[in-house]
């Protein structure tokens, strides 16, 4: 038989969002706790600070353009990285969260749509000149 895993109480929360795959790195993990992007039952946190079952961290991801945040709550302990499926129980994301990102999703989809599919011809560029210049 396969050794057993000691039973986890507490995890920093660095290791644990890497295990959990919000971020690819450990060091990713830390630099987004250190800037801000990480809450533990909203109080800003540090790096060493420890998880445990029942915490609800909010999670700000993305860099450029789309800005994602989540709203989970702490199932699971793990400080070990595994497959996604593995990772995916170790949180369950709040409704109120899945909700606001589907809301955010959509309304980027729509902003896109607005953007005409090429760019303007050399004629064209020239009436929008035109048109600035009278106002």
């Amino acid at each position: 038989m396969g050794k057993s895993e000691p039973i986890i109480e507490k995890v920093r929360i660095d290791k644990w969002l890497w295990a959990a795959r919000f971020f690819r790195t450990r060091s990713i993990a830390k630099k987004a706790i250190e800037g801000g992007k990480v809450h533990m039952n909203g109080q800003r946190v540090k790096t060493s600070k420890e998880v445990i079952v029942g915490d609800k961290l909010t999670i700000r991801q993305g860099g450029s353009g789309a800005i994602n945040e989540k709203t989970v709550v702490v199932q699971a302990l793990s400080d070990n990285r595994g497959n996604a499926t593995i990772a995916q129980t170790l949180y369950s994301e709040t409704a109120e969260s899945k909700s606001q990102r589907e809301y955010f999703q959509t309304q980027r989809k729509f902003a896109n749509l607005a953007r005409p599919d090429t760019k303007p011809n050399k004629k064209q560029r020239r009436e929008l000149q035109r048109l600035k210049s009278e106002f």
